[in-house]
């Protein structure tokens, strides 16, 4: 995928090319605290025979811990903008491809929002958000709330204690919780898995409107 590099790439492109598709150019800490996130999305809002979009996918990682724990989506999109690391979730989303429809879109979501509304029921975010500005994260969320038709769930930095690289942005949790509630869905939130890090699903309200 040819594109110029923005701040917010520029870790992950750097890891990449020290660790190729390889753990590491994710930029978690370990694979106990990806899985921490991931159980925290799953549990903000249950995604079995949804539609997912993985935003910021990574590896796909989060597709095979669904399916290694029996829980399955009716499909999966993801989308990544590194390239070796959206050549690792094609090859994953292949692996599975007889148990559940998957694909991956090479596109930066920031640059191309419309990129995420691809008719998902829930739109979410694992560490995809860590390294943006104040500005592209609140941006980012506004415009992926509107492409979910049933949930927006993501996790992010709420404190210091994680965010001890300099390109790493967290957020006082109060601020992103008067946003989101501002967004016209039901918040849960969850800070209590990880220290320093927070889950938050914004459900959308039933469309209740008579047939026209």
């Amino acid at each position: 995928m040819s594109m110029q590099a923005e701040p917010y790439l520029l870790p992950y492109l750097d890891a990449a090319k020290r660790f190729g598709a390889g753990f590491g150019a994710l930029l978690w800490a370990s694979p106990k605290t990806q899985r921490f996130r991931f159980e925290a999305l799953r549990s903000a809002y249950d995604p079995s025979g949804k539609s997912v979009l993985d935003v910021g996918c990574g590896r796909a990682d989060y597709l095979l811990h669904l399916l290694d724990n029996r829980i399955e989506p009716a499909d999966y999109t993801g989308i990544e903008a590194v390239e070796c690391l959206a050549q690792s979730a094609r090859a994953k989303a292949e692996k599975v491809k007889d148990r559940l429809p998957a694909r991956i879109i090479a596109a930066d979501f920031v640059r191309e929002p419309a990129r995420m509304f691809v008719g998902a029921d829930i739109v979410m975010f694992s560490g995809s958000l860590n390294t943006l500005d104040t500005t592209s994260f609140y941006a980012t969320l506004t415009r992926a709330y509107d492409a979910a038709a049933e949930a927006l769930v993501f996790n992010f930095l709420c404190s210091p204690f994680l965010a001890g690289r300099e390109y790493l942005t967290w957020h006082h949790a109060d601020h992103v919780l008067r946003f989101v509630e501002g967004l016209g869905g039901t918040v849960k939130a969850n800070f209590e898995y990880l220290r320093g890090d927070g889950t938050i699903c914004i459900e959308k309200p039933n469309d209740t409107s008579p047939d026209r």
